[in-house]
């Protein structure tokens, strides 16, 4: 069984008009079908894939200047496409966005935040997520993870009502930390991007003197992205929780990312004058490169919300 949202086949990849190409700065591994299918491409072409795939027991396209995917051209198209089309394309690079999940009997799929215009369809969905193909599962946190999608998606409650009920439902509150101590906390994971550091810095920096309650006020006409944000973080995660203590965590770990992009949302709009949904996109997308596509960072923080898992 195949499930995933409602807004997964929407997405298409954006090409040459990203702002932050997958093209650039990841180090992506070839599957061995597809390194075999390069091997025997000939002509200029079969060339450059020779001269620039590692020969070593982990095939992988070898960055040029800047950590450009060699194969990604002066204006950002991807030349394997250009010559062979998007079925040759390697595993990873047909896939990205899209994750899946495998479960016993089932498989969830979904696209992820760190992708810009995967960001815009999630963020922008102004309707409840639902799951195509969804139905009653015989596990108890996957039953549990629908339950608490119902509850964040009750937009007869505000949003930190919503969450309030999901962590009462699991059981669990977030740590007593103020926004600065949580910033000295991210401050402390893995940081591969300037401008999230500098971000950080600043909500170290201001910590509770940041005005919520403004931006709060600026967003009311645009909950639906908090709501679309929560339940990425649940739907995506929450799957892959071993118990039920993870599974709290991970709920958690939602409340948590909303708070700290609210505050720094916040800091933005009293720097800029406004907050606006592209500035939401990309500051999702730098909290989702930073912190969901580093394994180390989402284990340091889910045991920091719950140790006992």
């Amino acid at each position: 069984m195949h499930i995933y949202p409602d807004y997964y086949k929407d997405f298409k990849c954006i090409a040459s008009e990203c702002k932050h190409s997958c093209c650039i700065g990841w180090e992506i591994d070839i599957d061995e079908k597809s390194a075999e299918r390069y091997r025997a491409v000939g002509g200029a072409l079969g060339e450059r894939l020779q001269k620039n795939i590692s020969s070593g027991e982990n095939p992988h396209f070898i960055l040029g200047e800047n950590e450009r995917c060699p194969f990604l051209n002066s204006e950002n198209l991807c030349d394997i496409i250009c010559e062979l089309g998007e079925g040759a394309l390697c595993a990873i690079c047909a896939e990205h966005p899209r994750f899946h999940n495998e479960l016993p009997g089932r498989v969830e799929s979904g696209l992820g935040l760190t992708c810009e215009a995967a960001g815009r369809i999630i963020l922008g969905k102004k309707t409840p997520m639902t799951l195509v193909n969804s139905e009653s599962a015989d596990d108890e946190i996957i039953t549990l993870r629908d339950e608490v999608l119902a509850l964040l998606t009750n937009r007869e409650k505000s949003i930190s009502e919503r969450e309030g009920k999901m962590l009462e439902k699991l059981s669990i509150s977030l740590p007593e930390k103020s926004l600065s101590e949580w910033a000295k906390v991210y401050l402390g994971l893995e940081r591969l991007d300037g401008e999230w550091t500098v971000l950080l810095e600043k909500l170290a920096e201001k910590g509770e003197g940041i005005d919520l309650s403004s931006f709060n006020i600026y967003m009311a006409e645009r909950q639906h992205e908090f709501e679309q944000l929560l339940c990425y973080f649940v739907y995506r995660h929450f799957a892959n929780a071993s118990t039920l203590e993870e599974a709290a965590a991970v709920g958690a770990f939602a409340v948590l990312s909303r708070k700290i992009i609210s505050a720094i949302g916040a800091i933005v709009l009293e720097e800029q004058g406004e907050f606006t949904f592209d500035n939401m996109v990309e500051l999702c997308r730098k909290y989702s490169s930073e912190i969901e596509y580093s394994e180390e960072n989402m284990s340091e923080l889910l045991y920091i919300l719950n140790p006992d898992f």
